[in-house]
């Protein structure tokens, strides 16, 4: 028997990203998982199938062998071997749900679906939300200053029909025939006997007798949703934001996950950023290094002047204390350290020439310390 299309298995376009293979591979994983489908085989060969599928598709390198070569890339020993092998259809779904390699904030789906850590099943059936992570990029000027963003995100979100409760209007409860109403149901291991969530009822011992048919009685649904976000001033590359409730909707009203927003700055024209200090690099006229005066230094308050002394030399570097970026923890700021670089003129017309050759002539050896000294040392080299 032929082997389906891995992105028709997933139920994903082509062209689907990473986070629709993850969210479609999720939520089929949770419906065909053994433990949820005792006794079920068809259920079983899905849950293999599709873990086999998203193994494929959510890797880089697996994922171009299959749309070049199709299942042919992943057969015979060698084939396999060298596209990495398929992992357990189990470990991979602890990987998706523990938050570990797949690149989840770890929203502990995995141990409320199946109670691995806690001592007790949630009675009333209700399961707190996944976390989520998104990637946020500002500028520089927004890191500097603080801001507002709003940002837009498909999450699974309360269910409108049944306002999170899974149930549809004028439903009853039953007792859960699987768990006796216990909310727990044990299974052999060997010698071991694993107590975990009761898969039909999820923990809560009663059975809705008519869930609501537009989230199939789990009392969330996917759609977009819009996030207000403020950025404190002085946030840094790297930086996690936590919004509190802004993550998944929880199974059946159960409370809301967070959102962990991390921080991403983007590479400034001007300035350079080491933790709460500024650096960067301005030229300067070669009569102002020599005569001494004032320059426009850029910060990120705006320019201000610079005093530049006599007999400046090129790569020197100035600080503008409290000119850097602001602290998150109190109100100190970091400062600017501006380097000048002397600008020699490149075209000089007939008079500039002249006198610029009457300068040098003026000059003489107690003018030029640096030629001198290094003079000095080339002699001690080359005798």
């Amino acid at each position: 028997m032929s082997k389906r299309d891995y992105y028709e298995v997933l139920g994903v376009a082509r062209t689907a990203g990473q986070e629709e293979i993850k969210r479609a591979y999720r939520k089929l994983a949770i419906k065909y998982h053994p433990d949820k489908n005792p006794g079920d085989a068809a259920a079983e060969a899905a849950f293999k199938e599709l873990a086999e599928a998203y193994d494929v598709i959510s890797s880089p390198d697996k994922r171009a062998a299959y749309d070049r070569y199709g299942h042919a890339a992943f057969q015979g020993a060698g084939a396999r071997s060298a596209a990495g092998g398929f992992h357990d259809p189990f470990d991979l779904f602890r990987e998706m749900f523990a938050g570990q390699s797949r690149g989840s904030m770890g929203g502990g789906i995995f141990e409320q679906f199946f109670n691995v850590g806690s001592e007790h099943a949630p009675r009333d059936g209700k399961q707190r939300g996944s976390d989520l992570r998104y990637d946020l990029e500002l500028t520089l000027e927004e890191a500097f200053s603080g801001c507002e963003k709003e940002i837009e995100i498909q999450k699974l979100d309360t269910c409108r029909s049944c306002d999170g409760s899974g149930a549809a209007k004028g439903s009853k409860t039953e007792r859960c025939s699987l768990c006796q109403g216990r909310g727990q149901v044990a299974t052999s291991r060997g010698f071991f006997q694993v107590v975990q969530t009761c898969p039909q009822c999820h923990g809560s011992g009663q059975i809705i007798d008519k869930p609501c048919k537009k989230c199939q009685g789990e009392g969330c649904e996917e759609r977009t949703s819009i996030i207000h976000l403020k950025i404190p001033a002085g946030v840094d590359e790297g930086a996690r934001l936590r919004s509190s409730g802004a993550g998944e909707a929880g199974i059946r009203g159960g409370a809301q996950g967070d959102l962990y927003v991390i921080i991403h700055l983007k590479k400034h024209p001007v300035f350079q950023r080491d933790n709460m200090d500024l650096y960067c690099q301005i030229p300067i006229p070669f009569s102002v290094a020599a005569l001494g005066g004032e320059v426009k230094a850029p910060t990120l308050s705006g320019p201000i002047e610079l005093k530049i002394p006599a007999g400046t030399q090129s790569a020197s570097t100035f600080c503008l204390r409290g000119s850097g970026m602001p602290s998150l923890q109190n109100t100190r700021r970091g400062d600017l350290y501006v380097r000048v670089e002397v600008e020699v003129p490149t075209r000089l017309n007939h008079e500039q020439r002249q006198a610029l050759e009457k300068f040098s002539q003026l000059c003489g050896e107690e003018n030029t310390p640096l030629h001198r000294s290094f003079t000095e040392r080339l002699k001690d080299f080359l005798s």
